[in-house]
């Protein structure tokens, strides 16, 4: 046990080996052809639950793979579209309803007709890339460049 009265040591890294200077992590792998076409076609498949998946592999893999980079940049953005419309529909839903006296939120159901155009075109997506071709959404707004 150590004694809680014993003045601190002046040294930073008490107790530990100091950092060694020539350390560099090595670059990741880059991926295989067939690797690139599997992530980006993951990239495709995971907007039917959000803009994560997406998102999680454009930034891990933009580096690694030039196919998956285009691809997973593509579904990101088109999920971001998604969201952004997800966003305008509960606007309008929670003014309609206020306006209306709650009759207008109805106009909510319109969620799931985004979600099932979400989820055709990111399975149309998927198939596309799983064969090596590129995919472009019909509407997307491409904020990430």
């Amino acid at each position: 046990m150590s004694d809680p009265q014993a003045p601190l040591p002046d040294d930073p890294n008490f107790g530990q080996r100091p950092p060694d200077p020539s350390y560099s992590p090595a670059p990741a792998r880059p991926l295989s052809q067939a690797e690139d076409r599997q992530w980006a076609s993951f990239a495709h498949l995971g907007g039917i639950f959000s803009f994560l998946p997406a998102l999680i592999i454009w930034l891990v893999f933009k580096d690694r793979g030039p196919f998956t980079a285009v691809q997973a940049k593509e579904a990101l953005n088109f999920q971001i579209t998604l969201l952004i419309g997800y966003v305008a529909i509960w606007v309008v839903t929670a003014f309609l309803a206020v306006v209306t006296f709650g009759l207008g939120s109805v106009f909510g159901l319109l969620v799931w007709v985004v979600w099932i155009v979400s989820v055709i075109f990111s399975i149309l997506g998927f198939m596309q890339a799983k064969d090596g071709h590129p995919y472009l959404y019909p509407f997307n707004a491409r904020l990430i460049k």
